[in-house]
């Protein structure tokens, strides 16, 4: 009965396994469709994006949509590149100012050190809408309005970045870097040398997430920047879409679907690595 009963465990097991992989699967298929329609939407014309019955695949490729939003009054690709340069300066300064903060925070041992953490916490309670009027007045005082730069300078370090990459290093063995403090490494050598390679799947959520909050920043940037060619993506999907939406659907999403493309990729070649830092970072408090 024994080799019986282990049997039919298994087969029971491989059942289960099953029903959850076909079920994960037709959930992601689900997700995906949204994503699907958005660039079968960027190659229709205007009467097909809303013919009635709708279809899912397009008639044809016709690339007109994104001609037209390359050539239409708004500086498109000036804008696109705004947006590039203002997520891949603030993913690396959070990374570089969130990695140092959290190895202080963790490893380092200095008066009010876990009040300051404490507090420093305490601002992820507080939403955008609170403080831009603050930050609104002191960039208008030093020139900051209407700059890119601006937009990066609010965002280079994160209590949430902070957070996630010290309750990652907090799950790390110490006995490394006590034994290199014990042979007169300084801690500057001993995060570089020993903490800061153990830190690749934190760093990559981290990377990750920040590149992607910041390409999304839509409430800011409408505030901070105003002419068109200092503006980010999602200020430039606002204007193409027109007043009371009635700008040509089609072309908004041809404009969607290059300003989601570079997140889309990122996701897909590092999303392991996200995973794996999120999962990590929860181990030890």
């Amino acid at each position: 009965m024994g080799p019986i009963l282990i049997m039919k465990t298994k087969a029971a097991k491989r059942w289960i396994d099953r029903t959850i992989i076909t079920f994960m699967a037709a959930l992601g298929v689900v997700m995906l469709l949204p994503f699907a329609w958005l660039f079968s939407m960027s190659f229709r014309s205007p009467a097909e994006a809303y013919k009635m019955p709708p279809s899912f695949l397009p008639p044809s490729l016709d690339f007109k949509n994104y001609w037209a939003v390359l050539t239409s009054s708004i500086p498109f690709l000036q804008i696109y590149w705004n947006s590039v340069e203002v997520a891949v300066l603030v993913t690396l300064g959070q990374l570089v100012t969130c990695t140092l903060a959290a190895f202080a925070f963790a490893r380092l041992t200095f008066p009010g050190r876990d009040s300051i953490f404490f507090v420093m916490l305490v601002g992820l309670m507080f939403p955008a809408q609170v403080t831009i009027i603050p930050i609104y007045l002191g960039f208008a005082q030093v020139g900051l309005l209407n700059r890119p730069i601006g937009l990066v300078l609010m965002y280079l370090t994160s209590s949430f970045g902070v957070f996630l990459v010290r309750q990652f290093m907090r799950s790390q063995p110490k006995a490394l870097e006590e034994a290199a403090l014990m042979d007169g490494a300084g801690y500057l050598k001993i995060f570089y040398r020993i903490s800061l390679p153990q830190l690749r799947p934190a760093l990559s959520a981290l990377g990750i997430i920040t590149f992607t909050q910041t390409w999304n920043y839509y409430f800011q940037a409408r505030v901070l920047l105003e002419p068109q060619r200092a503006m980010t993506l999602p200020i430039a999907m606002d204007l193409l879409r027109g007043y009371l939406a009635s700008g040509n659907l089609s072309v908004v999403m041809a404009a969607m679907s290059m300003a989601v493309l570079p997140v889309i990729l990122i996701f897909l070649l590092a999303q392991k690595l996200v995973i794996e830092g999120v999962t990590m970072s929860g181990i030890k408090n």
